[in-house]
């Protein structure tokens, strides 16, 4: 092994190898990596409020395709929306500091309606027990 100008230099049978990147000092790496920072436009979720909830039917089973709806407390218009999967489960993202209302329909069974407070915490974990429209299908 021999050192040259700073870059170490394996002579392993007549093959010589070479790091890629050049040896920097400690202070200069440490200054570039205190000047990142998130670049504006990103989408920063770790700073959103998330939903997640389980939809399942009255005798228990998960409730896949059940959709859920979100809108601000006291407006008409619904801002996010999704579906819950074959396990019955969603995840809405929802920016924090405000109450929101989640309301969950499903064929043949009976819309449910639930306010979250996003003002304090990162995370609201809802269960939703559905229950039969009168006249529809009992599951």
């Amino acid at each position: 092994m021999r050192l040259l100008a700073g870059t170490l230099i394996l002579l392993l049978g007549g093959v010589a190898y070479a790091p890629a990147t050049p040896v920097q000092e400690k202070g200069a790496q440490e200054k570039k990596e205190e000047k990142q920072e998130p670049k504006k436009g990103t989408r920063a979720d770790d700073q959103r409020f998330l939903l997640f909830g389980t939809v399942f039917t009255p005798r228990g089973f998960a409730l896949p395709g059940a959709k859920i709806e979100v809108r601000r407390a006291g407006e008409k218009k619904v801002r996010w929306s999704s579906y819950s999967d074959r396990r019955g489960e969603f995840a809405i993202r929802v920016p924090p500091g405000a109450e929101y209302e989640v309301t969950v329909t499903a064929k043949d069974f009976q819309t449910m309606t639930r306010k979250v407070d996003a003002t304090l915490g990162v995370r609201e974990d809802m269960v939703f027990r559905m229950a039969g429209s009168p006249g529809g299908k009992k599951k």
